[in-house]
């Protein structure tokens, strides 16, 4: 169901900031608290990067997560509230023997081209009913010691 058909608000703004402007973790950490946007009845989200490098070779990675839950007192016992984005890739198929595909958990990587502050999107991505909220975490990737500077913007649709 798209948002413009739905019967009542979503709970979200357009666009959303997923991360305020400012210096990743140092040492490769990965962002301790992303922020998270309600996203039900959203169809696809379009992510909006912005990046400072803190030092030559400078890069950050970024994960995409993603909840059923609307909030974390429902997420089952033993169940993970937050999602990661897969990658799969399907085996080779070979008449009267199963195939085995590879499905694993996947991080996104970018490296600066210079000094300035470089801008892209990525997306949009698909999402369906089942997600209740998103949140992108980040961490710099290439020089550990100097972080970069990074801001993520969302655009829901």
């Amino acid at each position: 169901m798209s948002i413009l058909t739905a019967t009542y608000p979503p709970g979200f703004e357009n666009p959303v900031n997923l991360r305020a402007s400012a210096a990743l973790p140092v040492a490769g950490a990965w962002d301790a608290a992303p922020t998270e946007s309600p996203c039900a009845f959203v169809d696809s989200l379009t992510l909006n990067f912005t990046y400072t490098r803190g030092a030559a070779g400078g890069a950050f990675d970024w994960q995409v997560e993603t909840s059923p839950y609307a909030v974390a007192a429902n997420a089952p016992a033993g169940a993970a509230e937050w999602v990661t984005q897969s990658i799969y890739a399907g085996g080779l198929v070979a008449a009267g023997v199963d195939t085995t595909s590879l499905v694993q958990r996947e991080l996104q990587s970018y490296t600066s081209q210079g000094a300035a502050a470089e801008d892209f999107s990525y997306g949009p991505i698909a999402l369906d009913e089942t997600v209740e909220r998103i949140r992108v975490r980040a961490r710099e990737s290439g020089v550990v010691g100097a972080p970069g500077t990074l801001q993520i913007t969302a655009v829901l649709v």
